[in-house]
This record gives C-alpha cells, structure tokens and sequence, in this order.
C-alpha cells in the first residue's frame, strides 16, 4: 500500500515538541538500561550507545515530524539538539554522569543527532510505503541495543599516547630541580584558572618525596582525596627526573567512573621532567606524560584525554615557573 505523507494541520510547535520528546525519552531509556542492570555496566562507554544513540535520537525525533508535515533542511538539522541536550541535562541532574563526561560527549552527540535527522527526514520523505518507513524505523532504534552486548570483545583498543607541554624559565636549571623533585603545598591562585577546572577536573595540591635517587617515592595528591604514587626510575640532578605513576587513592566520588584515572578506561602511566639548558642562562622545562586509552572510540576519546592531560601539566609547568622565577 503507497500511503503520501500526511498534511497535519497540527501547530507546528506542538509537532516538534511531540517528537522532541519521543527523541528525549529514547535516549534516557538507554542509558538507564544499565542502571537498572539490564545490559553491562560498561554499554555506555561503547561506540554502539555514544555513536549510534544520538543518530537514533535525531531519526526518531524528525521521522516522527516528518512523516506528519514536511519540515526545512534547518529542522531536521537542528531540532534534535533539543532532545538530545535534554537527556544529556538529565542524566547529570539525576547522577548518571558527571559534567566532565557530558563535556566530552556533547561535541559529538549533537553533531550525530544532526546527522541522524536528516536520515530520519530524507526517510520519511522519500521513502513511499508505510511498512518500508517503519521498518528503517525499528532498525534505527533496536540497532544500539542489538550491537552493544558484543562490541567491546571486537572494538576495544588498548593506546599508549604521551603528551608534552614546555615553557621556558628564567632561572638557573638548579633551582628548577628543587621546584620539581619536591612540589610544597600549591596554593589556589597560585594555578592558572583554565577549562579544566571549571569542568571539575581536581587541582593538584602537592608531591611529596621519601628520598633522593632512583626508588625515592613521590606522593601526588589533588583535589579529592586523589593519590598518586610516583616511583622515581630516572634521576639526573638538574637534567632528568622520570618516574611510573600509579593511581593509588580515586574516591569514586571525585571523578566520574568513565573517566577515573587507572579505571578500564584511562591510566596515566609514567611522567618526566627535563630541563635544557639555554644559551643566556634561562631553561627550557619539558614535562612529559604517557597514558593508556582503552575504548571502543579512542579516535575520539583521545582527543579529551590528551587535551585535559596538556591542561593540567600547563598549570603545573606555571606554577614552577612562577616559583623559580622568584627566587631570591
């Protein structure tokens, strides 16, 4: 049976609002599944719920519109955003996910939600019989749930990345080395105010040390109870200090599960500082970290991961510097 598109005399803004919310209780509804235990814990950090949901979300929501009255490009292209920036709002207001985590999606799911309306528009605009629309319909909204279960045993990748950021000292190497091999209790104006704090990521407060040479123990603590053990295998006065990092102390509530630091899916491994020295005295410091990704979309994900890394060195790098820099 061919059946037209339908010319709903339905006020437009209660049309959209109509299939928003359609849009909105999917994508809430998936996430919940493993709330409630009914799928893995880790589904949400899968390319099947943080790629194929939001294209589900933007189908369902302008299919729904479209197959009752035609709608512009502009619609289908941006009144996803709505349904989708709803559910994101409302796992954070309900404790699903912490603001860094809906920071790093958000990018990616409104650009997918997009995408995903205007598949959803051209569908039910272009395809004429009523069974074929709503087959594409139910394909759409089952595949998320249908490909999770086994994605990660064929997905996963395990990355090594590392990350460097440098700034030049106007200070002797010597005393930069006393700024690095101990870090004293770092006040709060004493870091650069930067994207990463006001996301939530925690400020670093001190390192301590248990003794000089290779096999001397730093103690790394931030923001939250976090706790970092650094265990010094590189060790050149004024030239070198190298050291492996592990997470040692991660209240689960200072950091979102998805992104705690030696979960499944992130671990910083190991961290060094060198120093080069300069023609006219001054000194070229350089802290380089190496992390491990393991996801399902470390195409996206490093993206994050080296950018929150690249922030957080750059206000320990100032802080250094502002340090050694006032030397008497």
């Amino acid at each position: 049976m061919v059946e037209p598109l339908a010319s709903n005399p339905t006020p437009k803004i209660k049309l959209l609002g109509w299939g928003a919310v359609l849009g909105f209780s999917y994508a809430l509804a998936l996430r919940l599944l493993p709330a409630l235990h009914l799928v893995h814990e880790g589904y949400v950090m899968t390319l099947s719920f943080i790629g194929l949901m939001p294209f589900a979300v933007g189908f369902i929501t302008i299919f729904i519109i479209e197959k009752r009255q035609r709608q512009s490009l502009l619609t289908w292209a941006c009144v996803p955003w709505i349904p989708m920036a709803g559910a994101l709002l409302a796992t954070l207001l309900v404790y699903l996910e912490g603001v860094i985590c809906i920071v790093m999606l958000a990018p990616l799911a409104l650009i997918l939600s997009t995408i995903g309306g205007v598949a959803g528009g051209v569908t039910a605009r272009q395809m004429v019989l009523r069974r074929s629309r709503n087959l594409s319909l139910a394909c759409v909204m089952v595949l998320p749930v249908l490909i999770g279960p086994w994605e990660p045993f064929a997905m996963e990748q395990r990355e090594l990345r590392s990350v460097e950021n440098v700034i030049d000292i106007q200070a002797p190497a010597e005393t930069i080395w006393h700024n690095i091999e101990r870090v004293p209790a770092i006040r709060r104006e004493e870091l650069p105010v930067t994207w990463t704090r006001r996301i939530g990521f925690p400020d670093p407060i001190e390192a301590t040390l248990s003794h000089e040479g290779v096999g001397g123990v730093r103690n790394a603590s931030f923001q939250g109870g976090i706790v970092f053990t650094e265990t010094v295998d590189t060790w050149e006065p004024a030239r070198r200090l190298g050291f492996s990092i592990r997470a040692d102390a991660i209240p689960r509530t200072t950091l979102d599960e998805h992104v705690t630091i030696g979960g499944p899916y992130f671990d910083v491994l190991h961290g060094e500082y060198r120093l080069e020295k300069l023609p006219d005295g001054n000194t070229r410091l350089h802290l380089r970290s190496q992390q491990r990704l393991s996801t399902d979309f470390n195409w996206y994900a490093h993206l994050w991961t080296e950018a929150v890394m690249s922030d957080l060195q750059y206000r320990i790098l100032r802080v250094i510097k502002n340090r050694s820099e006032l030397r008497p």
